[in-house]
């Protein structure tokens, strides 16, 4: 007979999450790190009982808002590459609802999150309840629903025996390279405090590891034929290289066969900037060597890339008649735009390649001439970071702070113009220490998301800095997680740069031929009484230091002092928000601009974003 121990579901799950482990090099470590929380009615009598007594195996960080929970746990994931994972308690409700924008930012990104939500009661005695959204002609349809469209496993918990299969399906699913992503549970009210008889082999000890798909071999040889016979090959390294661990292999590849690499925002860091083959970020927010080289490339090898438009350029950043090669563990992905496929792990795919080539090498003037695309890139970027070039600018803050940094420091940026600038201005000093933020572009995302990678980090390198690029519009919209890096003591430095508003979007509705409008601060009508917010005196509220500067110069000294304090610094310089953009490497990409206007500027816009479309790929 099956030994079996009776539990509450609450409990069930926790105890079930604490004996799930992972290998990571040889080193079995549990897999979910602990939780991010914010109690309620909808969560606190049922799973707050069960998380107690393991607060010390699964540490629960109490979080300020909901979204910041989810942006921290994303951020954590992301750090340690998908091989770990935090979950997300909230309750029912508005407490679950603001959750839905950072599960959108984990799927979109491919990144696992486990999120425990509070429901309505399964046996609806005391409908309605408190927040409970009622559907006159669906009673089984409530806010929890909405979660469907942001998550890559679902499931409604109506029975204690249930979790017996979700939770290793919801883990079978964040844990795989290929449909990767956030799963939801949702955990009606009664239903949490329902006990069953649960079996003790339930719960026994288990180690999992990373599937690693090996690609077809009909797959490889064509991959094999189509470089040998490319005359200027070029790859495109995107971010499932790092999670696949194969940054080691795709340098060895693109040496052994004398390949350029460009590189996508999520794979911004996998090569270091010094390295000969590294020609720099490729697309809308690229360099003008990368983008030159993709331009001119007769075969593109994108691989662990989803070639989101700011990589293609809306399809604009290839030619024509190149050939387009992918290797990637999602099928999805590995197949778009008419694309000869390898179905695999980056790491294997890779390796699997270059032994078909062989000793091939691509035209030795084919990596000369990207080389020198690359100095005259370099020498741009130097001149576009140099303090005093022109007014405070992004660019001028990136440089100074790359200049100071640790090889090892992890930079965070999200949405606005400072990813952009980031990824433009960027110098690699270490493959994997840099976390843009452009998957879902999601404002709010720098804060939180660099707490959570500094709880990760701290994990593992805790001599090293977490750096956070934040627009004054960023930081207006989610900063409470100053207030969490302060309580839990996960020192973060974070610069606040203050253009006065929106900024990014104000170019881009300046660009397409519109007056500035209800972007910056100085140009919204209704803000009638224009007052500055004092960053320094908010962030020092919290518990940080906080000082303001007034030039690159003075940052670079408050940052060495930031790299010595001991607690959270937050440092505030004000940035020009027309002079200062980086204004070179930028391809072409698609935004949705006014056919019909009365503005003769409007009608300007539309026809010069229109007069380039002609070198958009139409899928092949």
């Amino acid at each position: 007979m099956t030994e079996t121990v009776r539990l509450t579901v609450a409990q069930a799950i926790v105890r079930w999450l604490a004996a799930q482990y992972i290998e990571i090099d040889g080193v079995e470590t549990r897999i979910c790190g602990g939780g991010f929380g914010i109690f309620g009615h909808g969560n606190v009598p049922c799973l707050g009982e069960a998380i107690y007594p393991m607060r010390d195996v699964l540490p629960l960080y109490r979080g300020q808002n909901e979204q910041g929970m989810g942006f921290a746990a994303a951020g954590y994931a992301k750090y340690h590459l998908r091989r770990r994972f935090m979950f997300c308690t909230a309750s029912a409700g508005p407490g679950t609802a603001n959750l839905l924008t950072a599960a959108a930012l984990a799927h979109a990104n491919r990144l696992p999150m486990l999120m425990l939500c509070g429901d309505t009661f399964i046996t609806r005695l005391p409908d309605p309840v408190l927040q409970q959204l009622e559907h006159f002609g669906n009673p089984t349809l409530g806010v929890n629903d909405a979660f469907k469209a942001v998550s890559r496993f679902w499931d409604r918990i109506t029975h204690p025996a249930q979790i017996l299969q979700s939770l290793p399906a919801a883990l079978a699913t964040m844990l795989d390279p290929a449909d990767c992503g956030p799963a939801f549970l949702g955990l009606p009210q009664d239903v949490q405090g329902w006990a069953h008889d649960y079996p003790f082999s339930f719960f026994d000890k288990r180690v999992h590891r990373i599937r690693r798909q090996a690609p077809d071999i009909a797959e490889v040889a064509e991959a094999a034929a189509l470089l040998t016979a490319a005359a200027r090959p070029v790859i495109i390294a995107g971010g499932g290289v790092q999670y696949s661990g194969a940054v080691a292999e795709l340098t060895a590849f693109a040496e052994t066969h004398d390949i350029p690499v460009v590189e996508t925002i999520a794979g911004r860091a996998n090569l270091t900037n010094d390295h000969p083959l590294n020609v720099g970020p490729v697309g809308v927010t690229g360099s003008d060597s990368a983008n030159a080289i993709a331009e001119r490339a007769d075969l593109v090898f994108a691989v662990g890339t989803r070639l989101q438009d700011f990589t293609t350029g809306s399809w604009t950043a290839f030619a024509h008649d190149a050939k387009l090669l992918h290797l990637n563990v999602c099928r999805h992905d590995a197949a778009k735009h008419l694309a000869t496929t390898v179905v695999g792990d980056a790491k294997l795919g890779l390796t699997a390649i270059t032994e078909g080539l062989g000793d091939h090498r691509a035209p030795a003037a084919w990596a000369e001439d990207a080389r020198a695309e690359r100095t005259k890139w370099d020498a741009y970027v130097a001149d576009n970071v140099k303090p005093g070039n022109r007014p405070n600018s992004y660019a001028q803050a990136i440089g100074t702070v790359n200049a100071l940094c640790d090889t090892a420091d992890r930079v965070v940026a999200a949405a606005g113009g400072l990813p952009a600038e980031v990824t433009a201005n960027w110098r690699t000093l270490k493959p994997g220490t840099v976390d843009v933020e452009f998957g879902f572009s999601c404002m709010g995302y720098e804060i939180a998301g660099a707490w959570g990678a500094r709880i990760a980090q701290m994990e593992q390198e805790a001599d090293q800095d977490t750096i956070v690029f934040c627009g004054d519009g960023s930081y207006l919209l989610m900063n409470s997680d100053v207030y969490s890096s302060v309580l839990t003591e996960k020192k973060l430095i974070i610069l606040v740069l203050d253009n006065g508003g929106f900024a990014v979007i104000n170019k881009l509705q300046n660009n397409t031929g519109q007056a500035s409008f209800n972007n910056l601060i100085a140009d919204t009508p209704t803000a009638t009484h224009q007052v500055g917010v004092d960053f320094e005196a908010h962030a020092v509220a919290m518990g940080a230091i906080a000082e303001t500067v007034s030039n690159p110069g003075e940052l670079g000294e408050a940052f060495t002092r930031a790299k010595a304090a001991d607690r959270t610094t937050v440092l505030v310089m004000k940035v020009d928000p027309y002079e200062g953009w980086t204004q070179q490497g930028h391809t072409w990409w698609e935004v949705g601009t006014a056919q019909v206007s009365d503005d003769e500027g409007v009608r300007k816009g539309h026809a010069d974003w229109e007069s380039t479309r002609h070198k958009q790929r139409q899928g092949v």
